[in-house]
């Protein structure tokens, strides 16, 4: 009975000295001031990781920066997203929920979502406000239907077939924004190749024109932005005498369009009327010198 009763308390005493070996080894682990990366990644190999290589202006922060103090005797030492992003002022940092984004601290930018179009605007405001000013039907999507995940940006043929077989998802962003997609602009050198997968009829017959304007591309004209159509005289200024343009004031009252230049019947009729109006112009001129 002796021998059980020295054995239980030799039990005990080794019992708590490992309890106080443990807190105590606790204490100066989480108390080793200032803690670095380095040290942190000894028994957090993976959060360092992370943080190193998907964790933004996360990398900055000291581990210490987020969690003051460490297990045991610090408990929900993982400070609130707000503690620091608060104090930027903008409207995004004022939602709440963080995680239900940014599900991990250690890669902040790797956020995956439903539809939230509420939240998005807190940060991209200009491009929200594209979709509502230029309605398509871009305009009803939320934005999770093409950017399911942050920064990721899909190719448009993933929902739209290309204007044309030549045509590869890379030329889409040439004349559209996906943001404003009907709003279409171009570039001054942009092929008239591109532009045939829906307009081919007046292509063809533009090349088939014997005129100068056969060699032109399309948006040698039609400059800049799509259905830009301009005045024969920014190009030809005024080349007939007045009294003529007052008898045909509209171009195309002799040269039909600028796909199919002077090629219908009546043209004969018109240039044998523009001749004469022409001699009788001259007449008058030198009648008046």
């Amino acid at each position: 009975m002796k021998s059980f009763k020295k054995y239980t308390f030799m039990v005990l005493i080794l019992a708590m000295a490992i309890t106080v070996i443990t807190l105590l080894s606790g204490k100066a682990h989480s108390q080793a001031e200032p803690q670095t990366k380095k040290n942190c990644s000894e028994c957090h190999e993976t959060a360092a990781n992370e943080v190193k290589e998907s964790g933004g202006k996360h990398r900055s922060v000291p581990c210490a920066g987020c969690h003051l103090g460490h297990a045991p005797e610090a408990r929900k030492a993982l400070q609130k997203c707000s503690r620091c992003h608060l104090k930027t002022k903008k409207a995004h940092f004022e939602l709440d929920g963080c995680r239900g984004c940014h599900k991990n601290p250690h890669t902040p930018l790797n956020i995956s979502f439903a539809d939230i179009k509420g939240n998005c605007v807190t940060c991209h405001s200009g491009q929200v406000a594209e979709l509502k000013d230029h309605k398509s039907k871009h305009s009803a999507l939320e934005c999770s239907t093409c950017h399911n995940v942050h920064r990721k940006f899909p190719q448009c043929t993933q929902c739209h077939k290309p204007h044309s077989v030549e045509m590869a998802a890379v030329d889409c962003k040439k004349c559209h924004k996906a943001h404003v997609p009907k709003l279409v602009t171009y570039a001054a050198d942009t092929p008239s190749k591109d532009c045939t997968g829906c307009h081919k009829k007046a292509f063809d017959v533009l090349k088939m024109s014997a005129t100068k304007h056969a060699n032109m591309t399309c948006a040698s004209c039609h400059k800049d932005r799509h259905r830009m159509i301009p005045a024969c005289n920014d190009c030809h200024g005024s080349p007939h005498l007045a009294d003529l343009m007052v008898k045909f004031p509209k171009c195309g009252d002799c040269h039909k369009i600028a796909h199919d230049l002077n090629n219908w019947p009546v043209v004969t009729k018109n240039r044998e009327m523009n001749e004469e109006v022409t001699r009788e112009a001259g007449k008058k001129k030198k009648a008046m010198l």
